[in-house]
């Protein structure tokens, strides 16, 4: 194993010196790219950084005014029911089947909109009880419905899309 001997290695100026003798010009404009690209590397880097931020706040607002107006269509699409309603009642009925036949109208218009917006009711009478669409109040004898059926609603269930929105509230059958 050979040693160095620390007075046989050159130190920096020696190095310098020999760099300037044989080419220090190429050394040093090579050392000043690097500096110059090590300047752009960064600035790049920094509008990099810029743009990233200016789309994530781009983002948060879109995502904001999304929230904000997220339910225009189905708002824009009751207000025909809120017309009917106020007209329903600027009217004198002169009986209470035409105030009924209003509320009738009313009341189709209504669900026709929630309906176009994915809105589908449970109404479960006379049907298998389904854990997973209906809330069980209660259970009956019945002579008329099989055991586990659903006899009676007490409040319709909701599906938005698909998804479950309010179980339907229901009395069942019990088994004998």
């Amino acid at each position: 194993m050979t040693q160095i001997d620390p007075q046989d290695t050159p130190d920096n100026d020696t190095l310098d010196l020999a760099n300037d003798a044989d080419g220090g010009d190429s050394l040093a404009a090579q050392l000043q790219a690097a500096r110059a690209e090590l300047t752009q590397l960064r600035e790049d880097s920094l509008r990099e950084r810029a743009e990233l931020e200016n789309q994530r706040k781009r983002m948060a607002r879109d995502i904001d005014m999304a929230r904000k107006f997220a339910n225009e269509r189905v708002l824009g699409d009751l207000l025909p029911v809120i017309d009917s309603l106020e007209a329903g009642l600027t009217i004198q009925a002169d009986t209470a089947q035409h105030l009924r036949e209003g509320m009738e109208l009313t009341l189709r218009q209504l669900l026709k909109v929630v309906s176009d917006n994915g809105l589908v009711a449970i109404d479960p009478v006379g049907k298998a009880f389904n854990p997973e669409h209906h809330q069980a109040m209660s259970m009956v004898e019945s002579a008329g419905h099989a055991p586990g059926d659903v006899v009676q609603v007490y409040q319709k269930g909701w599906l938005l899309n698909d998804r479950l929105l309010r179980p339907a509230l229901v009395v069942v059958a019990k088994h004998d």
